[in-house]
């Protein structure tokens, strides 16, 4: 038996998501159709106000619905640390560590021959106008440990190796709680490579 045409619909949708599968999608449709009208309006709401009102920061390219993100509306920030990511889910995840307090450059994106991304397609242009223009002193490549992440990370040590700052990389190594067993060997040799003294 078939869902009706509404419902497959949403199953359809909810797949589009990463990650989602069929049985997930489906748990997810009949969620929906347990909630409240009211929820389900403002579920809607959320979803059209997502695309509506989010744009990338002018400065620094992070989500925000204002012109400025927060982050660069805080003065209290360093000026003189910028930290290079992939994309906003890496500045909500180093905010969560609450170690960092410089600024931050998204670059929306690696370098990725296979996909057709080369670094003409990532704001590199920006990130050198910030360089010139704002006396950093330390630029900290945070870019995943995958070949996109390194390579992407390579490139950006070369095009910076002009300019009068520290280009440094963020040490990966064995997340907290796991085995070295079950580490592969970009791990484990980033982690030997990255070690500090104690």
């Amino acid at each position: 038996m078939n869902y009706p045409k509404s419902v497959t619909k949403l199953i359809e949708n909810f797949q589009k998501l990463p990650g989602v599968g069929i049985k997930t999608a489906e748990r997810m449709a009949f969620a929906v159709m347990d909630l409240e009208k009211e929820d389900v309006d403002e579920f809607a709401t959320s979803l059209v106000d997502v695309k509506k009102k989010l744009k990338q920061c002018k400065i620094c390219n992070h989500i925000t619905e204002d012109e400025l993100c927060d982050i660069c509306k805080d003065e209290t920030r360093n000026n003189r640390l910028l930290c290079i990511v992939e994309d906003s889910r890496d500045v909500m995840a180093m905010e969560k560590a609450q170690v960092y307090k410089g600024r931050y450059h998204v670059l929306n994106g690696v370098i990725s021959p296979i996909l057709g991304i080369g670094p003409e397609d990532l704001n590199f242009g920006k990130l050198i106008k910030r360089i010139e223009e704002k006396n950093i002193e330390e630029v900290i490549v945070a870019t995943n440990p995958n070949i996109e992440g390194e390579t992407t990370a390579l490139y950006m040590a070369k095009l910076l190796s002009n300019f009068n700052v520290i280009v440094t990389r963020i040490a990966h190594g064995l997340p907290v709680g796991s085995d070295i067993e079950y580490a592969d060997e970009l791990t484990i040799s980033s982690a030997l490579e990255g070690r500090r003294k104690m």
